[in-house]
């Protein structure tokens, strides 16, 4: 395995300049509360109106996107919907009888609140509105709060359409660390949220990291960067593939992008391809920045050492243009979403092919897939445990507990056994209680 092209910087875990300026900014919140955001507003958005969107401005704002807009987003919504109704019925609650008289048993909860965070910034993200709200109300979560940033006087009207149709009870007009401190206080709705999602900059980040460990709320992963892949063999269009690249390093000036090739000769074409596809675009400063600082092409011989190479950076997005698809879908193992063939770009799933672009970056996908409706369900278990199958699960129990050193639990046991089986002889030690 070599570089054709290896990364000049590399993309910094959490900023400990971003991460003290947020500590401040939520413990402002945690004791001003409503005011202390309104300050904030005021400081970060030139913001002194309502922010609770009105059902009035709602409409206004809805009636200002072109029909054509409203259509595409409404494609998006029903394939993102579509793709989470799917996902919420392939799980499913049971119960089961392992050992005669022990009912086991498993309930689906949706959360009672959800907070989806869209961002604003450079880019409107209507479409992070439908990919967190949808699939919030997919799970069956009752009451959703959707936030992003003010443009003006008013947020983005498409990504305004886009939050309603997907089912947002409330939309706040309200963007950074104080909408993500909102909406994990209730604060101006009542409404704590129990998880925050979405993507958003390096504050918003911190935000959500630093109140998911406060143990206030969960949240979907910590979002870094955007990152993506293309895993590309001999068979491959270079210009199809760099353009990809480019695509995503759009995101960015600090978004990385990678080839991982069996091909050299595709590689150095990609490598003179780049520079040129970045300075064709509007922006052409953004992508060839992330290009020049953090992208990179790496050679191997051979798929499988391509294969754990991908799996070792476990990339946010994975595009594969090489033969045999279904090699790759079954070999790969770490990566948020997986894009196969060249039909396949991740443009298609950032905005409407179905799966969720809210994605694991910084190597998360080791151990976290992206947002889907299982983030927002609560998996919890049940048991009825009959008085005669206490003979089996309670002297097991109880031995347990011993062997542990916990004989409160022991004794918890014991108490059963000797109620429900009173003058029985038991062959290991059963404690009897005093009578009080």
């Amino acid at each position: 395995m070599h570089y054709l092209k290896q990364a000049a910087k590399s993309v910094e875990g959490s900023s400990k300049e971003a991460r003290a300026v947020v500590e401040q900014m939520l413990e402002e919140i945690r004791s001003g509360r409503e005011e202390a955001v309104r300050a904030l507003a005021r400081k970060f958005d030139n913001w002194d109106r309502e922010f609770i969107l009105s059902d009035a401005k709602r409409q206004k704002l809805i009636a200002s996107v072109p029909e054509s807009v409203k259509r595409d987003l409404e494609f998006a919504h029903k394939q993102v919907a579509g793709f989470a109704k799917a996902q919420r019925d392939s799980l499913k609650e049971f119960e089961t009888e392992v050992t005669p008289g022990v009912i086991l048993g498993q309930r689906v909860i949706p959360m009672d609140v959800a907070g989806c965070y869209v961002p604003g910034g450079r880019f409107a993200h209507a479409c992070s509105g439908i990919m967190s709200v949808a699939t919030a109300k997919a799970a069956g979560v009752p009451f959703i709060v959707a936030a992003t940033p003010p443009r003006g006087d008013h947020i983005d009207p498409a990504t305004c359409y886009a939050m309603h149709i997907a089912g947002a009870d409330i939309i706040l007009e309200m963007g950074g660390v104080q909408a993500i401190a909102t909406m994990a206080y209730g604060l101006y709705t009542g409404k704590p949220a129990n998880i925050l999602v979405g993507p958003g900059n390096a504050y918003v980040a911190e935000a959500k990291a630093l109140l998911s460990g406060s143990g206030l709320c969960g949240i979907d992963v910590f979002a870094g960067p955007t990152e993506s892949a293309v895993i590309a063999d001999e068979t491959a269009d270079p210009m199809t593939v760099a353009i990809d690249l480019v695509s995503q390093a759009e995101h960015g000036y600090n978004s990385p992008v990678w080839l991982f090739t069996v091909s050299e000769e595709l590689g150095k074409k990609v490598l003179e391809l780049i520079p040129r596809l970045c300075e064709d675009m509007p922006n052409p400063d953004v992508p060839l920045t992330a290009w020049n600082d953090y992208g990179e092409i790496i050679c191997s011989a051979n798929r499988e050492e391509l294969a754990r190479t991908c799996d070792a950076y476990a990339p946010e997005h994975v595009q594969v243009i090489a033969k045999d698809l279904d090699w790759w879908r079954d070999r790969l193992r770490s990566f948020g979403s997986l894009f196969l063939g060249e039909g396949s770009t991740v443009p298609h799933g950032d905005k409407c092919s179905g799966t969720n672009h809210i994605l694991p970056t910084k190597k998360a996908g080791y151990y976290s897939g992206g947002l889907n409706v299982h983030k927002f369900l609560k998996i919890c278990t049940y048991q009825n445990i009959s008085e005669q199958a206490n003979e089996v699960i309670g002297g097991a129990a109880s031995r347990l507990s011993r062997v542990e050193g916990m004989e409160g639990h022991a004794r918890a046991c014991d108490w059963r056994l000797r109620k429900f089986y009173p003058g029985r002889k038991w062959d290991f030690q059963v404690y009897e209680h005093p009578k009080f």
